[in-house]
Order: C-alpha cells, then sequence, then structure tokens
C-alpha cells in the first residue's frame, strides 16, 4: 500500500524551497500527499528559528503529532529545518515521539532513514554545503526557486542563522545557469534567486579573468565608475560576483522574470543596481532590509552600515531605476534603543517611503550575543507601542507609493483564484505588487492589467481584453 506524508512548513522563502524538495524527494520514494496530517504515515514539520512566535507556533502544532503518534504508533514523526539544527543537543529529550530530525543542510538523509532497515530515532546536524541536489515539487509550475548558496559569514548580534545554516558556500555558476535553463525547459517563466546574503555571491568561487563569460565583460564595459569591483586582470584569478550571475541568467530563454531575495546593504554594489536598469528579465523590485534607522543600534547589531549608507544606497536605487519597489525589514525593540533611536527609524521610514515592508518585536534567540543583553531590554509594552506607529507610517507611506499606479497599464503574472473574491483573479506585478482583477487569463499566463485602484498591500484593475487579443 502506497505511503502518505503531510509537510508543515514555517517561516522564510529558503525553508518554503527546501519544502519543495523535500516534497520531491519523498514523491520519488513512492510517498503521495495527504490533505490531512491524521490521514498520513509520515509526518513532517520544516522549521524556523528565527523569531520566538515561530517557535511557539512550531511546538503548538507538534502536540497534535504526538496524540496522532499515540492513536497509530508506528506513524513516523519528523522534524527539519532550523528549529532542529539549534536545540540538536535536546530534541529526542524534549520530544521523545519524535523519530528524525535533521537541519537545513541535512534534507537528503531524510530519505536515507526512511530508507533503512531500522526507523530508530535518528538525528542528522553536520555542515555538509550544498545538499540542495533534489528533485522540487513546485507549488506552481510557472514559479520557481533557484538557491545560489547556502549559509552565511554576517554575525548580526540578533540573528541565529549562521549557527543554523552554517558557513556560506556559493554553487558554481555554470550549475545555476544550467538548473535554470532546466527549469525553463520545465515551464517555470519566473525564477527567484534565494541566499541568505545573494549579493555577497561567489566570493568563495575563483576564476581566471581570461576565462570571463560574455555577459560579465558586458557589466565591466558598462562600468565606469570607482563603486565597480572587479578590474581586467588577465590571468589572474578572480571572484565571482552576483552581478555576473544576473546577466548570465538574463540571457536564458523562457525565462521572464528574475528576482532574488535577500541583499544586505553593505554588498549592494553600483553593479547589481545598473543591472536592473539593463536587464529586461530582472523585476524592478528591491527588498534592502534596514533593521534600525539609528546607526547606534545598527552598529550594536553588527550590520556593518551607518544610516547615511543605506540612505545612500537608496538614492543609488532610485537614480539608476526611478520605477523601483523598495520593501524592507525593520527590527523594533532591540536592546538599548531608546525613544531617540527610535524615532530616526521613523524618520528614516518617512523620508525612504517603502512599498512595503515587514516589521517584528525584537525577541531574543538562543546562542546569539543579543540574547545576553538582558540589561538593555526594552519593555514589552514600549515594544508593541512602537511597532504601532511604525506600521501606521509605513502603510501611510506604502499607499502614497501606491498611488502612481492607478491609471497605469501593468504586466502581471497570473496566480490563480483571487483570495477576496471567487470571481476575479490574482496576480503579480513585476514590482511584486498583488492584484486582484476582473479578467480571463489562466494561471501561468502574463497579462496586462489597467490599475484602478490600490490599498498599501494590493492593486485592483481590470485586465485589458484587447491587449491580450493582439498579443
Amino acid at each position: 500500500m502506497k505511503k502518505s506524508y503531510h509537510l508543515t512548513t514555517f517561516g522564510c522563502q529558503m525553508n518554503e524551497h527546501d519544502s519543495e524538495r523535500m516534497k520531491g524527494m519523498l514523491e520519488m520514494l513512492g510517498y503521495s500527499e495527504a490533505p490531512e496530517r491524521a490521514q498520513a504515515d509520515l509526518i513532517l514539520f520544516n522549521t524556523c528559528s528565527i523569531r520566538e512566535t515561530a517557535d511557539t507556533r512550531f511546538v503548538a502544532h507538534l502536540g497534535e503529532a504526538k496524540r496522532l503518534k499515540r492513536e497509530q504508533p508506528d506513524r513516523v514523526v519528523g522534524v527539519g529545518g532550523c528549529w532542529a539544527q539549534s536545540v540538536k543537543e535536546e530534541v529526542f529529550e524534549r520530544f521523545p515521539f519524535v523519530d528524525v530530525a535533521f537541519g537545513p543542510g541535512q534534507t537528503h538523509k531524510l530519505a536515507e532513514f526512511l530508507t533503512s532497515d531500522s526507523l530508530s530515532a535518528q538525528g542528522y546536524f553536520e555542515f555538509e554545503g550544498f545538499t540542495g541536489h533534489l528533485p522540487a515539487k513546485r507549488a506552481r509550475p510557472y514559479q520557481g526557486w533557484l538557491q545560489i548558496s547556502v549559509g552565511c559569514n554576517c554575525r548580526c548580534s540578533y540573528c541565529i542563522v549562521p549557527s543554523t545554516r552554517g558557513r556560506e558556500v556559493s554553487r558554481p555558476l555554470e550549475e545555476l545557469v544550467d538548473e535554470a535553463r532546466a527549469m525553463a525547459a520545465d515551464g517555470v517563466r519566473e525564477i527567484t534567486l534565494l541566499g541568505q546574503n545573494v549579493n555577497s555571491y561567489g566570493r568563495d568561487l575563483r576564476i581566471l579573468d581570461a576565462s570571463s563569460s560574455a555577459a560579465f565583460t558586458r557589466v565591466r564595459a558598462r562600468e565606469g565608475s570607482r563603486d565597480q569591483t572587479t578590474r581586467i586582470n588577465p590571468g589572474r584569478p578572480r571572484s565571482r560576483t552576483f552581478a555576473e550571475l544576473l546577466y548570465a541568467l538574463d540571457q536564458i530563454d523562457g525565462i521572464e522574470r528574475i528576482r532574488y531575495m535577500s541583499p544586505h546593504p553593505k554588498d549592494m554594489r553600483k553593479d547589481v543596481i545598473r543591472a536592473h536598469a539593463d536587464l529586461p528579465s530582472l523585476c524592478e523590485h528591491i527588498h534592502l532590509p534596514l533593521q534600525s534607522g539609528s546607526s547606534r543600534i545598527l552598529k550594536a547589531m553588527h550590520r556593518t552600515y551607518d544610516r547615511e549608507r543605506y540612505l545612500d544606497r537608496v538614492a543609488l536605487i532610485r537614480e539608476h531605476v526611478p520605477d523601483v519597489a523598495l520593501t524592507t525589514d525593520i527590527i523594533v525593540g532591540f536592546p538599548g534603543e531608546t525613544e531617540g533611536d527610535f524615532e530616526q527609524t521613523l524618520e528614516l521610514a518617512e523620508q525612504v517611503g517603502y512599498d512595503g515592508a515587514f516589521t517584528f518585536i525584537f525577541s531574543p534567540r538562543r546562542g546569539t550575543e543579543a540574547a545576553t543583553m538582558t540589561d538593555a531590554t526594552v519593555p514589552h509594552p514600549v515594544k508593541v507601542e512602537r511597532l504601532q506607529r511604525l506600521v501606521e507610517v509605513v502603510q501611510r507611506r506604502a499607499h502614497e507609493r501606491a498611488q502612481r499606479f492607478v491609471g497605469r497599464t501593468l504586466e502581471v503574472l497570473v496566480e490563480g483564484q483571487s483570495r477576496t473574491d471567487s470571481e476575479r483573479l490574482r496576480g503579480r506585478t513585476r514590482h511584486n505588487k498583488v492584484v486582484n482583477f476582473s479578467g480571463l487569463a489562466q494561471p501561468g499566463e502574463i497579462t496586462q492589467v489597467e490599475i484602478l485602484d490600490v490599498t498599501s498591500q494590493t492593486l485592483s484593475g481590470e485586465e485589458q481584453l484587447l491587449a491580450r487579443a493582439i498579443s
């Protein structure tokens, strides 16, 4: 009898991609996906440990798995991802009903466990670089993730990622191009590049300038400022660059949109910004995490840039890509944050005018430097009040920014039925704005939509059927 699995995913886009690879691997092993946990022979969780709320949500779900395991003892319960990695020393002690646990770099070990003769409890937590050469079961056949690196070399004082995903390792450029070509042949029209810090890609990859690709030669030819980071030195080794990868991927037939998540402001160089202006497939959206508008707090966070450097990058981006949609991440209530520090964050959010932002209340993560700053803790009611003030500024400015789309006709990649109105469709613009619209297009199609109304988060419009008929 065919076995079934149920997988619950918590956290970021990297986890979503890891889950797609888990599903692809399981279906190659003969498993089918069950709609409910109670119907599954294998219950899996792909966990996140970036914030305390993710931990709490996961543990609540794990309680249901414990009950289902009690009802059917031969049911297998597995826990993967960053949370499993962060508590690797205690996961089986705290949760004895868990059969297998593995870190984000050990996804492939799940297959080894399931096909072994003995299903005694096993944990897999070693860092092995990139282990993602697994089939993926994509949520949408026309959109795909492309993981360009694993791990992170930054040491932000609040972040647990380096201890759960290891040091940064870049995948070879040629391998990524081959994978993207295969995705295009499989019907993927939009790819999103993933890495903990995508724009530091390639610094651990060395090649000779004499073998430089034609794509990167184009970057050098167009780059004339002192911001340029690579010189022509025939015969000498150099690092690969993120811009070089972007130019190479843009040349692939069938890939019509390229996105990436997430860059670091310290590594947002002019060659990448120019790529947004030069490359037809590179979308007009940049997610540029801020975290705080106070240089003092940024220093305590070990972010390695200050307020002025961040604003300089914003100005450079808008100089070269005037219609860009800028989004960000902001943490409220970092240890030691004063009212003056927070006011600087509000002022910067007002000045930049983001098209959207993920805003968070600081929560200490085990093993991080910030978790030890207990003498500088900001009271929780103060954090909540500051978050509310920040959200008001972000949403008001996002709504103001969205007004520029009213009356324009935008290219929309259709994703399916609207979540708020079954009679309408839902899609996404190149600016990464969600559009709810009336029309006849099918999921996976790119159509033209006239924007008639906006909110701070979404656009609303009508498909231009004449333009659709002509195309």
